[in-house]
């Protein structure tokens, strides 16, 4: 077998495509979606520039099968935001200027998501061990954790 049916919601859509058994998420993400907010660093796994929330959890998708996501939710960076507003954590990182190149803000948002999910009062030191799959080579991380801090604060004020 070569090739693999799937079904997957991403970012709310429905999609049905035949796609190769040995193509990653983020292929296919990018590939036969066109959803280019989903970067490929290192396809290694070791970057987080990739990540994406599948079944709500974050993942790095260049090292899930996009066979893996049949029958599954997929969030990506396009997915967070409505039309009208951006996301609190895609606000809290640009009042906190934590994105310089962008290159791993995707991915990063996406971790801080999940982190946020599983536990909205998060603490410095929890938010350091949430994202250390994430790597940011311009912004030193500081502001990066002010941004989710910040994100989590405006977050359980507006009951989002």
């Amino acid at each position: 077998m070569t090739e693999k049916k799937i079904k997957t919601v991403v970012n709310g859509e429905q999609y049905e495509r035949t796609v190769p058994v040995c193509m990653t998420l983020a292929e296919f993400i990018r590939d036969e979606l066109g959803l280019t907010g989903t970067k490929i660093g290192c396809n290694e796994g070791e970057c987080g520039a990739c990540t994406v929330l599948l079944a709500g959890t974050a993942v790095n998708s260049c090292l899930v099968l996009a066979a893996e996501a049949d029958g599954q939710q997929v969030l990506t960076i396009e997915g967070l935001s409505s039309v009208d507003e951006l996301h609190p954590l895609q606000q809290a990182f640009l009042d906190a200027g934590a994105v310089q190149c962008g290159f791993c803000t995707p991915g990063m948002i996406l971790t801080a998501k999940a982190l946020l999910d599983s536990n909205p009062h998060p603490g410095e030191d929890y938010i350091r061990k949430g994202i250390e799959g994430n790597i940011c080579r311009c912004t030193g991380y500081k502001r990066i954790i002010s941004a989710i801090l910040l994100a989590a604060e405006r977050m359980n004020g507006n009951g989002r």
